[in-house]
């Protein structure tokens, strides 16, 4: 959508549709299917122009999308320091792109996986810059590492943090070599890194699996307080910073772990149960409140659930882990990722979920919370089910992101030949969706069925000489009706699938209505 076409729907969209909450699921997106075994996920929205969005995959692929994700272009990221899977996708309020990514290009090599490097983006993911790096400390290995952004108004405005792993030697199982949480800051969007400190007061080992300490993911509170969270051999930690990075707290276990972060999955190669944290810094009911997401098997061996950790002052104190996913099955939901739309306060769980079917046959859910986490309704979001299997690699995790009502789960799956691909879906969610009320008016104007999938009509009685125009997500007019007196039919069977606007203009008024073509 152009900015002058968001600003003015920003102007005329005041208030939430009265129409009960619902999610509208538009047909599942191949992102990369030509690729050789593609997996790990990440996507971000350009918050500046939110119709492009900028993914990722391993080891080096970056797409790019202009149309809310109906079709993507794809690349190769490259970098002088080397592009080594791990990617990990954000955007800030300015419109840049930050792709995160472990270095090196040959694990035959001692110093592979040596430092952590975010490369730029400053024309929504077309180029990137060479990238700025933090944590060379060899012979060390550097790993899983996350970003967050300081969307508030604190004296930390626009920081971009980082934490991850580092292992004395990855995979050693040396009793003397250790793993511990680092964390760096970059003040100048991107173009450096501060040193890392050391977070974790305890570290763990090097095998990559319950005992080590791994995970960490990071989220800004309201006056820019760095919350941090990560998986140990205890449980999940918890640690926060309030001077924007330069110190950390005393760690606090605040959840332990069934039968740790790392468990079995059949039909995946190995899996984990990492914790995901994120703050509601929107102006909702909910707004400071803080969450962690998780997932173990302390439902069963054989039932792995997702949970989440909700806490109300800054994590001082947490409530007791909720269930996410709301299904009575002693099924496998595994690999979950969390996103806060932060124009609403509304949070989104998707994660591969075996609910409704046999063996390892998989399906994508999304769980929406309308409530701060108190509640959530499961809605399967993948047009079919996938076979998984331990002897094609899936990745280690995926990814969601959410901004005015438009949702993007991305995920891997595994086709009938054995290899991955990436796949998407554009979810909207009817809640967020907005229209105008002006008290002293009260045209009647309607729009129905929504979602439409071959005929739209619209109903403006009582509103002579009005004139209708009708344009899509990206500001296009696509129809137009002059003197609209009483009903008007649209034929849409030949309109993309995705979220359309429809504005009255009368004589004293202007008013747009949301709706969604899904064929």
């Amino acid at each position: 959508m152009n900015h002058l076409f968001r600003l003015a729907l920003a102007f005329l969209l005041g208030m939430p549709i009265a129409a009960s909450a619902q999610l509208f699921i538009m047909p599942n997106v191949l992102v990369s299917g030509e690729l050789p075994n593609p997996n790990e996920v990440a996507i971000a929205i350009d918050i500046t122009s939110p119709t492009t969005l900028v993914a990722g995959a391993n080891l080096n692929w970056l797409y790019t999308s202009h149309d809310q994700g109906a079709t993507w272009s794809i690349q190769n990221l490259t970098s002088s320091y080397g592009v080594w899977g791990d990617p990990l996708i954000i955007s800030d309020l300015e419109g840049r792109i930050y792709y995160a990514h472990l270095s090196g290009d040959d694990p035959r090599e001692l110093d592979w996986l040596d430092r952590i490097v975010v490369q730029v983006s400053t024309d929504g993911g077309a180029t990137f810059n060479d990238g700025a790096w933090t944590g060379l400390n060899p012979f060390k290995d550097q790993d899983k590492e996350w970003l967050s952004c300081d969307y508030t108004q604190s004296p930390h405005h626009g920081n971009i943090y980082m934490s991850w792993t580092e292992f004395d030697l990855y995979g050693s199982t040396i009793p003397a070599d250790s793993s511990r949480i680092l964390f760096a800051r970059t003040t100048d969007a991107g173009q450096s890194w501060s040193a890392p400190i050391v977070v974790s007061d305890k570290g763990g080992d090097c095998i990559d699996e319950s005992n080590t300490v791994e995970g960490a993911t990071t989220a800004v509170g309201l006056q820019g307080e760095i919350y941090i969270s990560w998986s140990a051999p205890e449980g999940i930690f918890f640690d926060r910073s309030t001077d924007g990075g330069l110190t950390f707290g005393k760690d606090t276990l605040i959840a332990t772990l069934t039968p740790g972060w790392y468990f079995d999955i059949e039909g995946v190669l190995r899996c984990n149960g990492f914790s995901m944290t994120v703050c509601d810094i929107s102006n909702s009911p909910y707004r400071g409140n803080l969450y962690i997401l998780f997932s173990d098997k302390r439902n069963g061996a054989a039932n792995t659930d997702v949970f989440l950790l909700g806490s109300k002052d800054g994590g001082k104190t947490w409530d007791l882990p909720k269930r996410v996913n709301t299904d009575a099955t002693q099924r496998e939901q595994f690999f979950p990722a969390i996103a806060i739309d932060q124009s609403t306060g509304m949070l989104y769980v998707a994660y591969y979920d075996r609910r409704n079917t046999s063996g390892t046959f998989t399906e994508m859910y999304l769980s929406t919370s309308r409530d701060g986490g108190e509640t959530f309704t499961d809605t399967m979001i993948s047009d079919s089910p996938f076979e998984a299997l331990k002897s094609t690699f899936m990745g280690d995790y995926m990814n969601i992101a959410a901004h005015d009502g438009h949702i993007y789960p991305i995920w891997t799956r595994i086709d009938s030949n054995k290899k991955t691909s990436i796949w998407m879906t554009h979810v909207v969610d009817s809640a967020a969706m907005v229209s105008v009320e002006q008290p002293d008016l009260q045209p009647n104007f309607r729009l129905y069925p929504n979602p439409v999938t071959s005929q739209l009509t619209i109903v403006a009685e009582h509103q002579p000489r009005s004139r209708i125009t009708i344009h899509d997500a990206l500001g296009r007019e696509v129809a137009a009706v002059d003197q609209l007196v009483g009903t008007e039919k649209l034929a849409t069977a030949n309109w993309p699938n995705g979220v359309y606007y429809c504005t009255l203009t009368g004589d004293n008024e202007r008013r747009s209505l949301p709706f969604i073509v899904s064929h």
